[in-house]
């Protein structure tokens, strides 16, 4: 029987491309992608804004275009998703361009949200609901990965060495174990309280200890915070927390609960809101009631003050 003989013979890449080639097209290279096929990233938890800034971005793109470009990845439609650069997106459609300059990564689902999240954790100032979902994001993708390799070389996926999935992402971030866990808290609020974490409100604390509380209850509590323009100290708020714990937490017991004196709260001047209904319209709130009061007050003042000074 003849025996088979064996050629080693070249592929066709080999025939028609040298080994320089084939190494150049796996590297990473910048290519201009029209702005109409790139999408932003899903449920993008940081916030862009046409402010200022993005105006000095948009300035600077007309006069000398984008100096470091989005990292972008293929989805299977062939369309793009936007990793890192969402301001610079913006800014280039402001500017009336077309294309972005981009590298195309190759990432899964997990890999991306957790570039995007490390990517944009060092900006120089985050809200907290920014920090709250984007660590949630990434605390999930780490969850369903922890303790698995990564597939390429796009984004190491830290092992687990015997460590908890939030204490490997505390590994990663600028925060310690328990700061992720009260950020990740946040989520649990309602949209409009978690506005008032941003806004300085309501310090990080109570807004942890408010995250423990029905969605329902939560609403009860925006709507007294609003009526007399005061939030929950911390104290305040784990009460409330324990009141709910042991299915004990109404309307009644929140009013009741929010009308207690807090410790440094200075002795304040009341007047039932039915005495003043006839010159505010329906829904201002006690902030703004009390600011329009102070003026007139200041107003009368000087007219008391002229008068004396014309006798």
């Amino acid at each position: 029987m003849a025996k088979k003989l064996e050629l080693n013979l070249p592929s066709v890449d080999d025939l028609f491309s040298t080994q320089e080639m084939r190494d150049e097209a796996k590297l990473e290279k910048v290519v201009d992608i029209p702005l109409t096929e790139i999408d932003n990233f899903p449920d993008h938890p940081f916030q862009v804004k046409n402010d200022e800034s993005m105006q000095n971005m948009v300035d600077s793109i007309k006069s000398y275009g984008i100096q470091t470009p989005a990292i972008v990845r293929q989805k299977e439609d062939g369309r793009f998703e936007l990793v890192s650069g969402h301001r610079r997106k913006m800014a280039s459609e402001l500017a009336g361009s077309e294309t972005m300059p981009c590298i195309v990564r190759q990432m899964s689902r997990d890999e991306s949200i957790i570039f995007m999240v490390d990517a944009n954790l060092q900006r120089e100032y985050i809200l907290p609901s920014e920090k709250a979902k984007s660590y949630k994001m990434k605390y999930e993708a780490m969850k369903r990965h922890v303790g698995r390799p990564s597939k390429n070389g796009a984004t190491v996926l830290l092992n687990s060495d015997n460590k908890r999935s939030r204490e490997l992402l505390a590994d990663s971030s600028p925060d310690s174990h328990e700061q992720i866990r009260k950020y990740i808290r946040l989520t649990e609020l309602t949209p409009q309280i978690l506005d008032m974490v941003d806004e300085g409100k309501i310090a990080m604390r109570p807004a942890v200890e408010m995250s423990y509380l029905p969605k329902e209850h939560q609403e009860i509590l925006l709507e007294e915070m609003v009526a007399e323009d005061k939030t929950p100290s911390h104290v305040q708020a784990m009460k409330m927390r324990k009141f709910s714990e042991e299915d004990r937490l109404n309307e009644d017991v929140i009013h009741s609960i929010m009308q207690e004196e807090k410790p440094n709260q200075v002795e304040q001047f009341k007047m039932p809101r039915d005495k003043l209904s006839k010159y505010f319209p329906a829904g201002t709130s006690a902030q703004k009631i009390e600011e329009t009061i102070i003026k007139a007050l200041e107003i009368l003042r000087k007219r008391e003050l002229n008068r004396a000074e014309a006798r």
